[in-house]
């Protein structure tokens, strides 16, 4: 985006692109699918240690802004749930096309394999040592991007490159984590999670930080679905969760209404009208083992409370293999928040994942990278 955007502006760039093909990371994403945006972006959905950073990039660089963008070279969003635009034809290849066509038509130079080595500043600018096919080479520029993602899927080049850069010119680092990663569970309780593998509940998950109400899904190591991947942006290890199995219901007045038309059905049995047979069987070992008529306060106290205030504390996460994003990055204090250039460097640049600008789940992550993009590029 960064270098379409500077193309328009009859700048010229050169892409550095480690991977052997551009865009890899956009390939991957929503299942393949890309949601590109989110209709409801705005700063509220991002983690930062300065949620006000966000501001002025957005405000340069709106949701309708990228949704007329993409119309304009052939991408007719699609929402989905809670906001989320997808392409029409469903093919996240559509929207690295339009990138590299467009760079290809305003003769933007997009260099794949090419590992940068370093970046030094020089009297008028900076120069670039990298290695392309078995060669260093050097390039010399007055301005330079960071633009490198944060460390999540190593195994789709992602590494530390845009933080050592940050550090090698003195910036501070907002200590880093996964985000938007499942969840794992180990020692006692492990059987009965893995028990439930496959098991996907509509669900209300939270915290003293956050509350999300979507899905979760049961693994045969722990946590994850939407609603999990979530919260783990906002949860800290040794810290726990709470899950609510029935948001939209009472698990109490569920029971009350069904005793007085059939007293002699079985907790199992009402609970399995609820969810699987599966999660009610393996929820029955929790409750008690009565007919409906049985129950007696401090019974269905307890039932209350196990249905709407379950508690989870994760043993950690899955890493940053199984991560979609990184937490933290470099401190947003060190940027402007008007052209996010160094305020120590002058012509270095920092966007998109490597900054300290972390997202929700449901394409909200790609509109930062978009509008950090369009920033940089009025300003290189």
């Amino acid at each position: 985006m960064c270098a379409v955007q500077a193309g328009f502006l009859g700048k010229r760039t050169l892409i550095l692109e480690k991977n052997d093909k551009p865009g890899a990371k956009i390939l991957i994403s929503g299942g393949g699918r890309c949601n590109y945006t989110n209709l409801y972006a705005s700063p509220q959905q991002f983690i930062s240690q300065n949620q006000h950073f966000l501001k002025s990039a957005f405000a340069q660089w709106t949701v309708d802004d990228t949704i007329s963008f993409f119309e304009t070279y052939g991408i007719i969003g699609q929402e989905k749930t809670l906001g989320q635009l997808f392409p029409e034809s469903n093919k996240a290849r559509d929207v690295v096309d339009i990138f590299t066509n467009l760079c290809a038509d305003m003769e933007q130079e997009i260099w794949c394999d090419a590992d940068v080595k370093d970046v030094e500043q020089t009297v008028d600018g900076f120069k670039v040592t990298f290695e392309r096919h078995g060669k260093l080479n050097e390039v010399q520029t007055p301005n330079v991007v960071i633009a490198s993602g944060g460390l999540p899927i190593a195994k789709m080049g992602a590494t530390d490159f845009g933080l050592r850069v940050a550090r090698k010119f003195g910036l501070d680092i907002v200590h880093t984590a996964p985000a938007l990663v499942p969840l794992t569970i180990t020692g006692k309780d492990q059987p009965w999670y893995e028990q439930l593998s496959g098991n996907s509940i509509f669900c209300r998950v939270w915290n003293d930080r956050a509350s999300f109400d979507e899905n979760i899904l049961f693994t045969h190591w722990g946590l994850s679905g939407p609603a999990i991947l979530q919260i783990s942006s906002y949860w800290r290890p040794g810290e726990s969760i709470t899950i609510d199995l029935l948001p939209d219901q009472s698990i109490t007045e569920l029971i009350e209404t069904e005793r007085k038309l059939n007293g002699k059905k079985t907790l199992l049995s009402l609970i399995a009208g609820l969810y699987t047979r599966k999660f009610a069987e393996a929820m029955s070992y929790r409750l008690p083992d009565k007919n409906l008529a049985s129950l007696n306060k401090a019974e269905m106290e307890e039932i209350d409370e196990i249905f709407h205030n379950f508690k989870v504390k994760p043993a950690g996460d899955k890493g940053y293999d199984k991560a979609e994003v990184m937490r933290g990055g470099v401190n947003t204090d060190e940027l402007s928040s008007r052209t996010l250039e160094s305020k120590k460097v002058s012509g270095l640049f920092f966007g998109g994942e490597c900054v300290d600008v972390t997202g929700w789940l449901g394409g909200y992550n790609f509109q930062w990278a978009w509008a950090s993009g369009f920033v940089i590029a009025q300003n290189l």
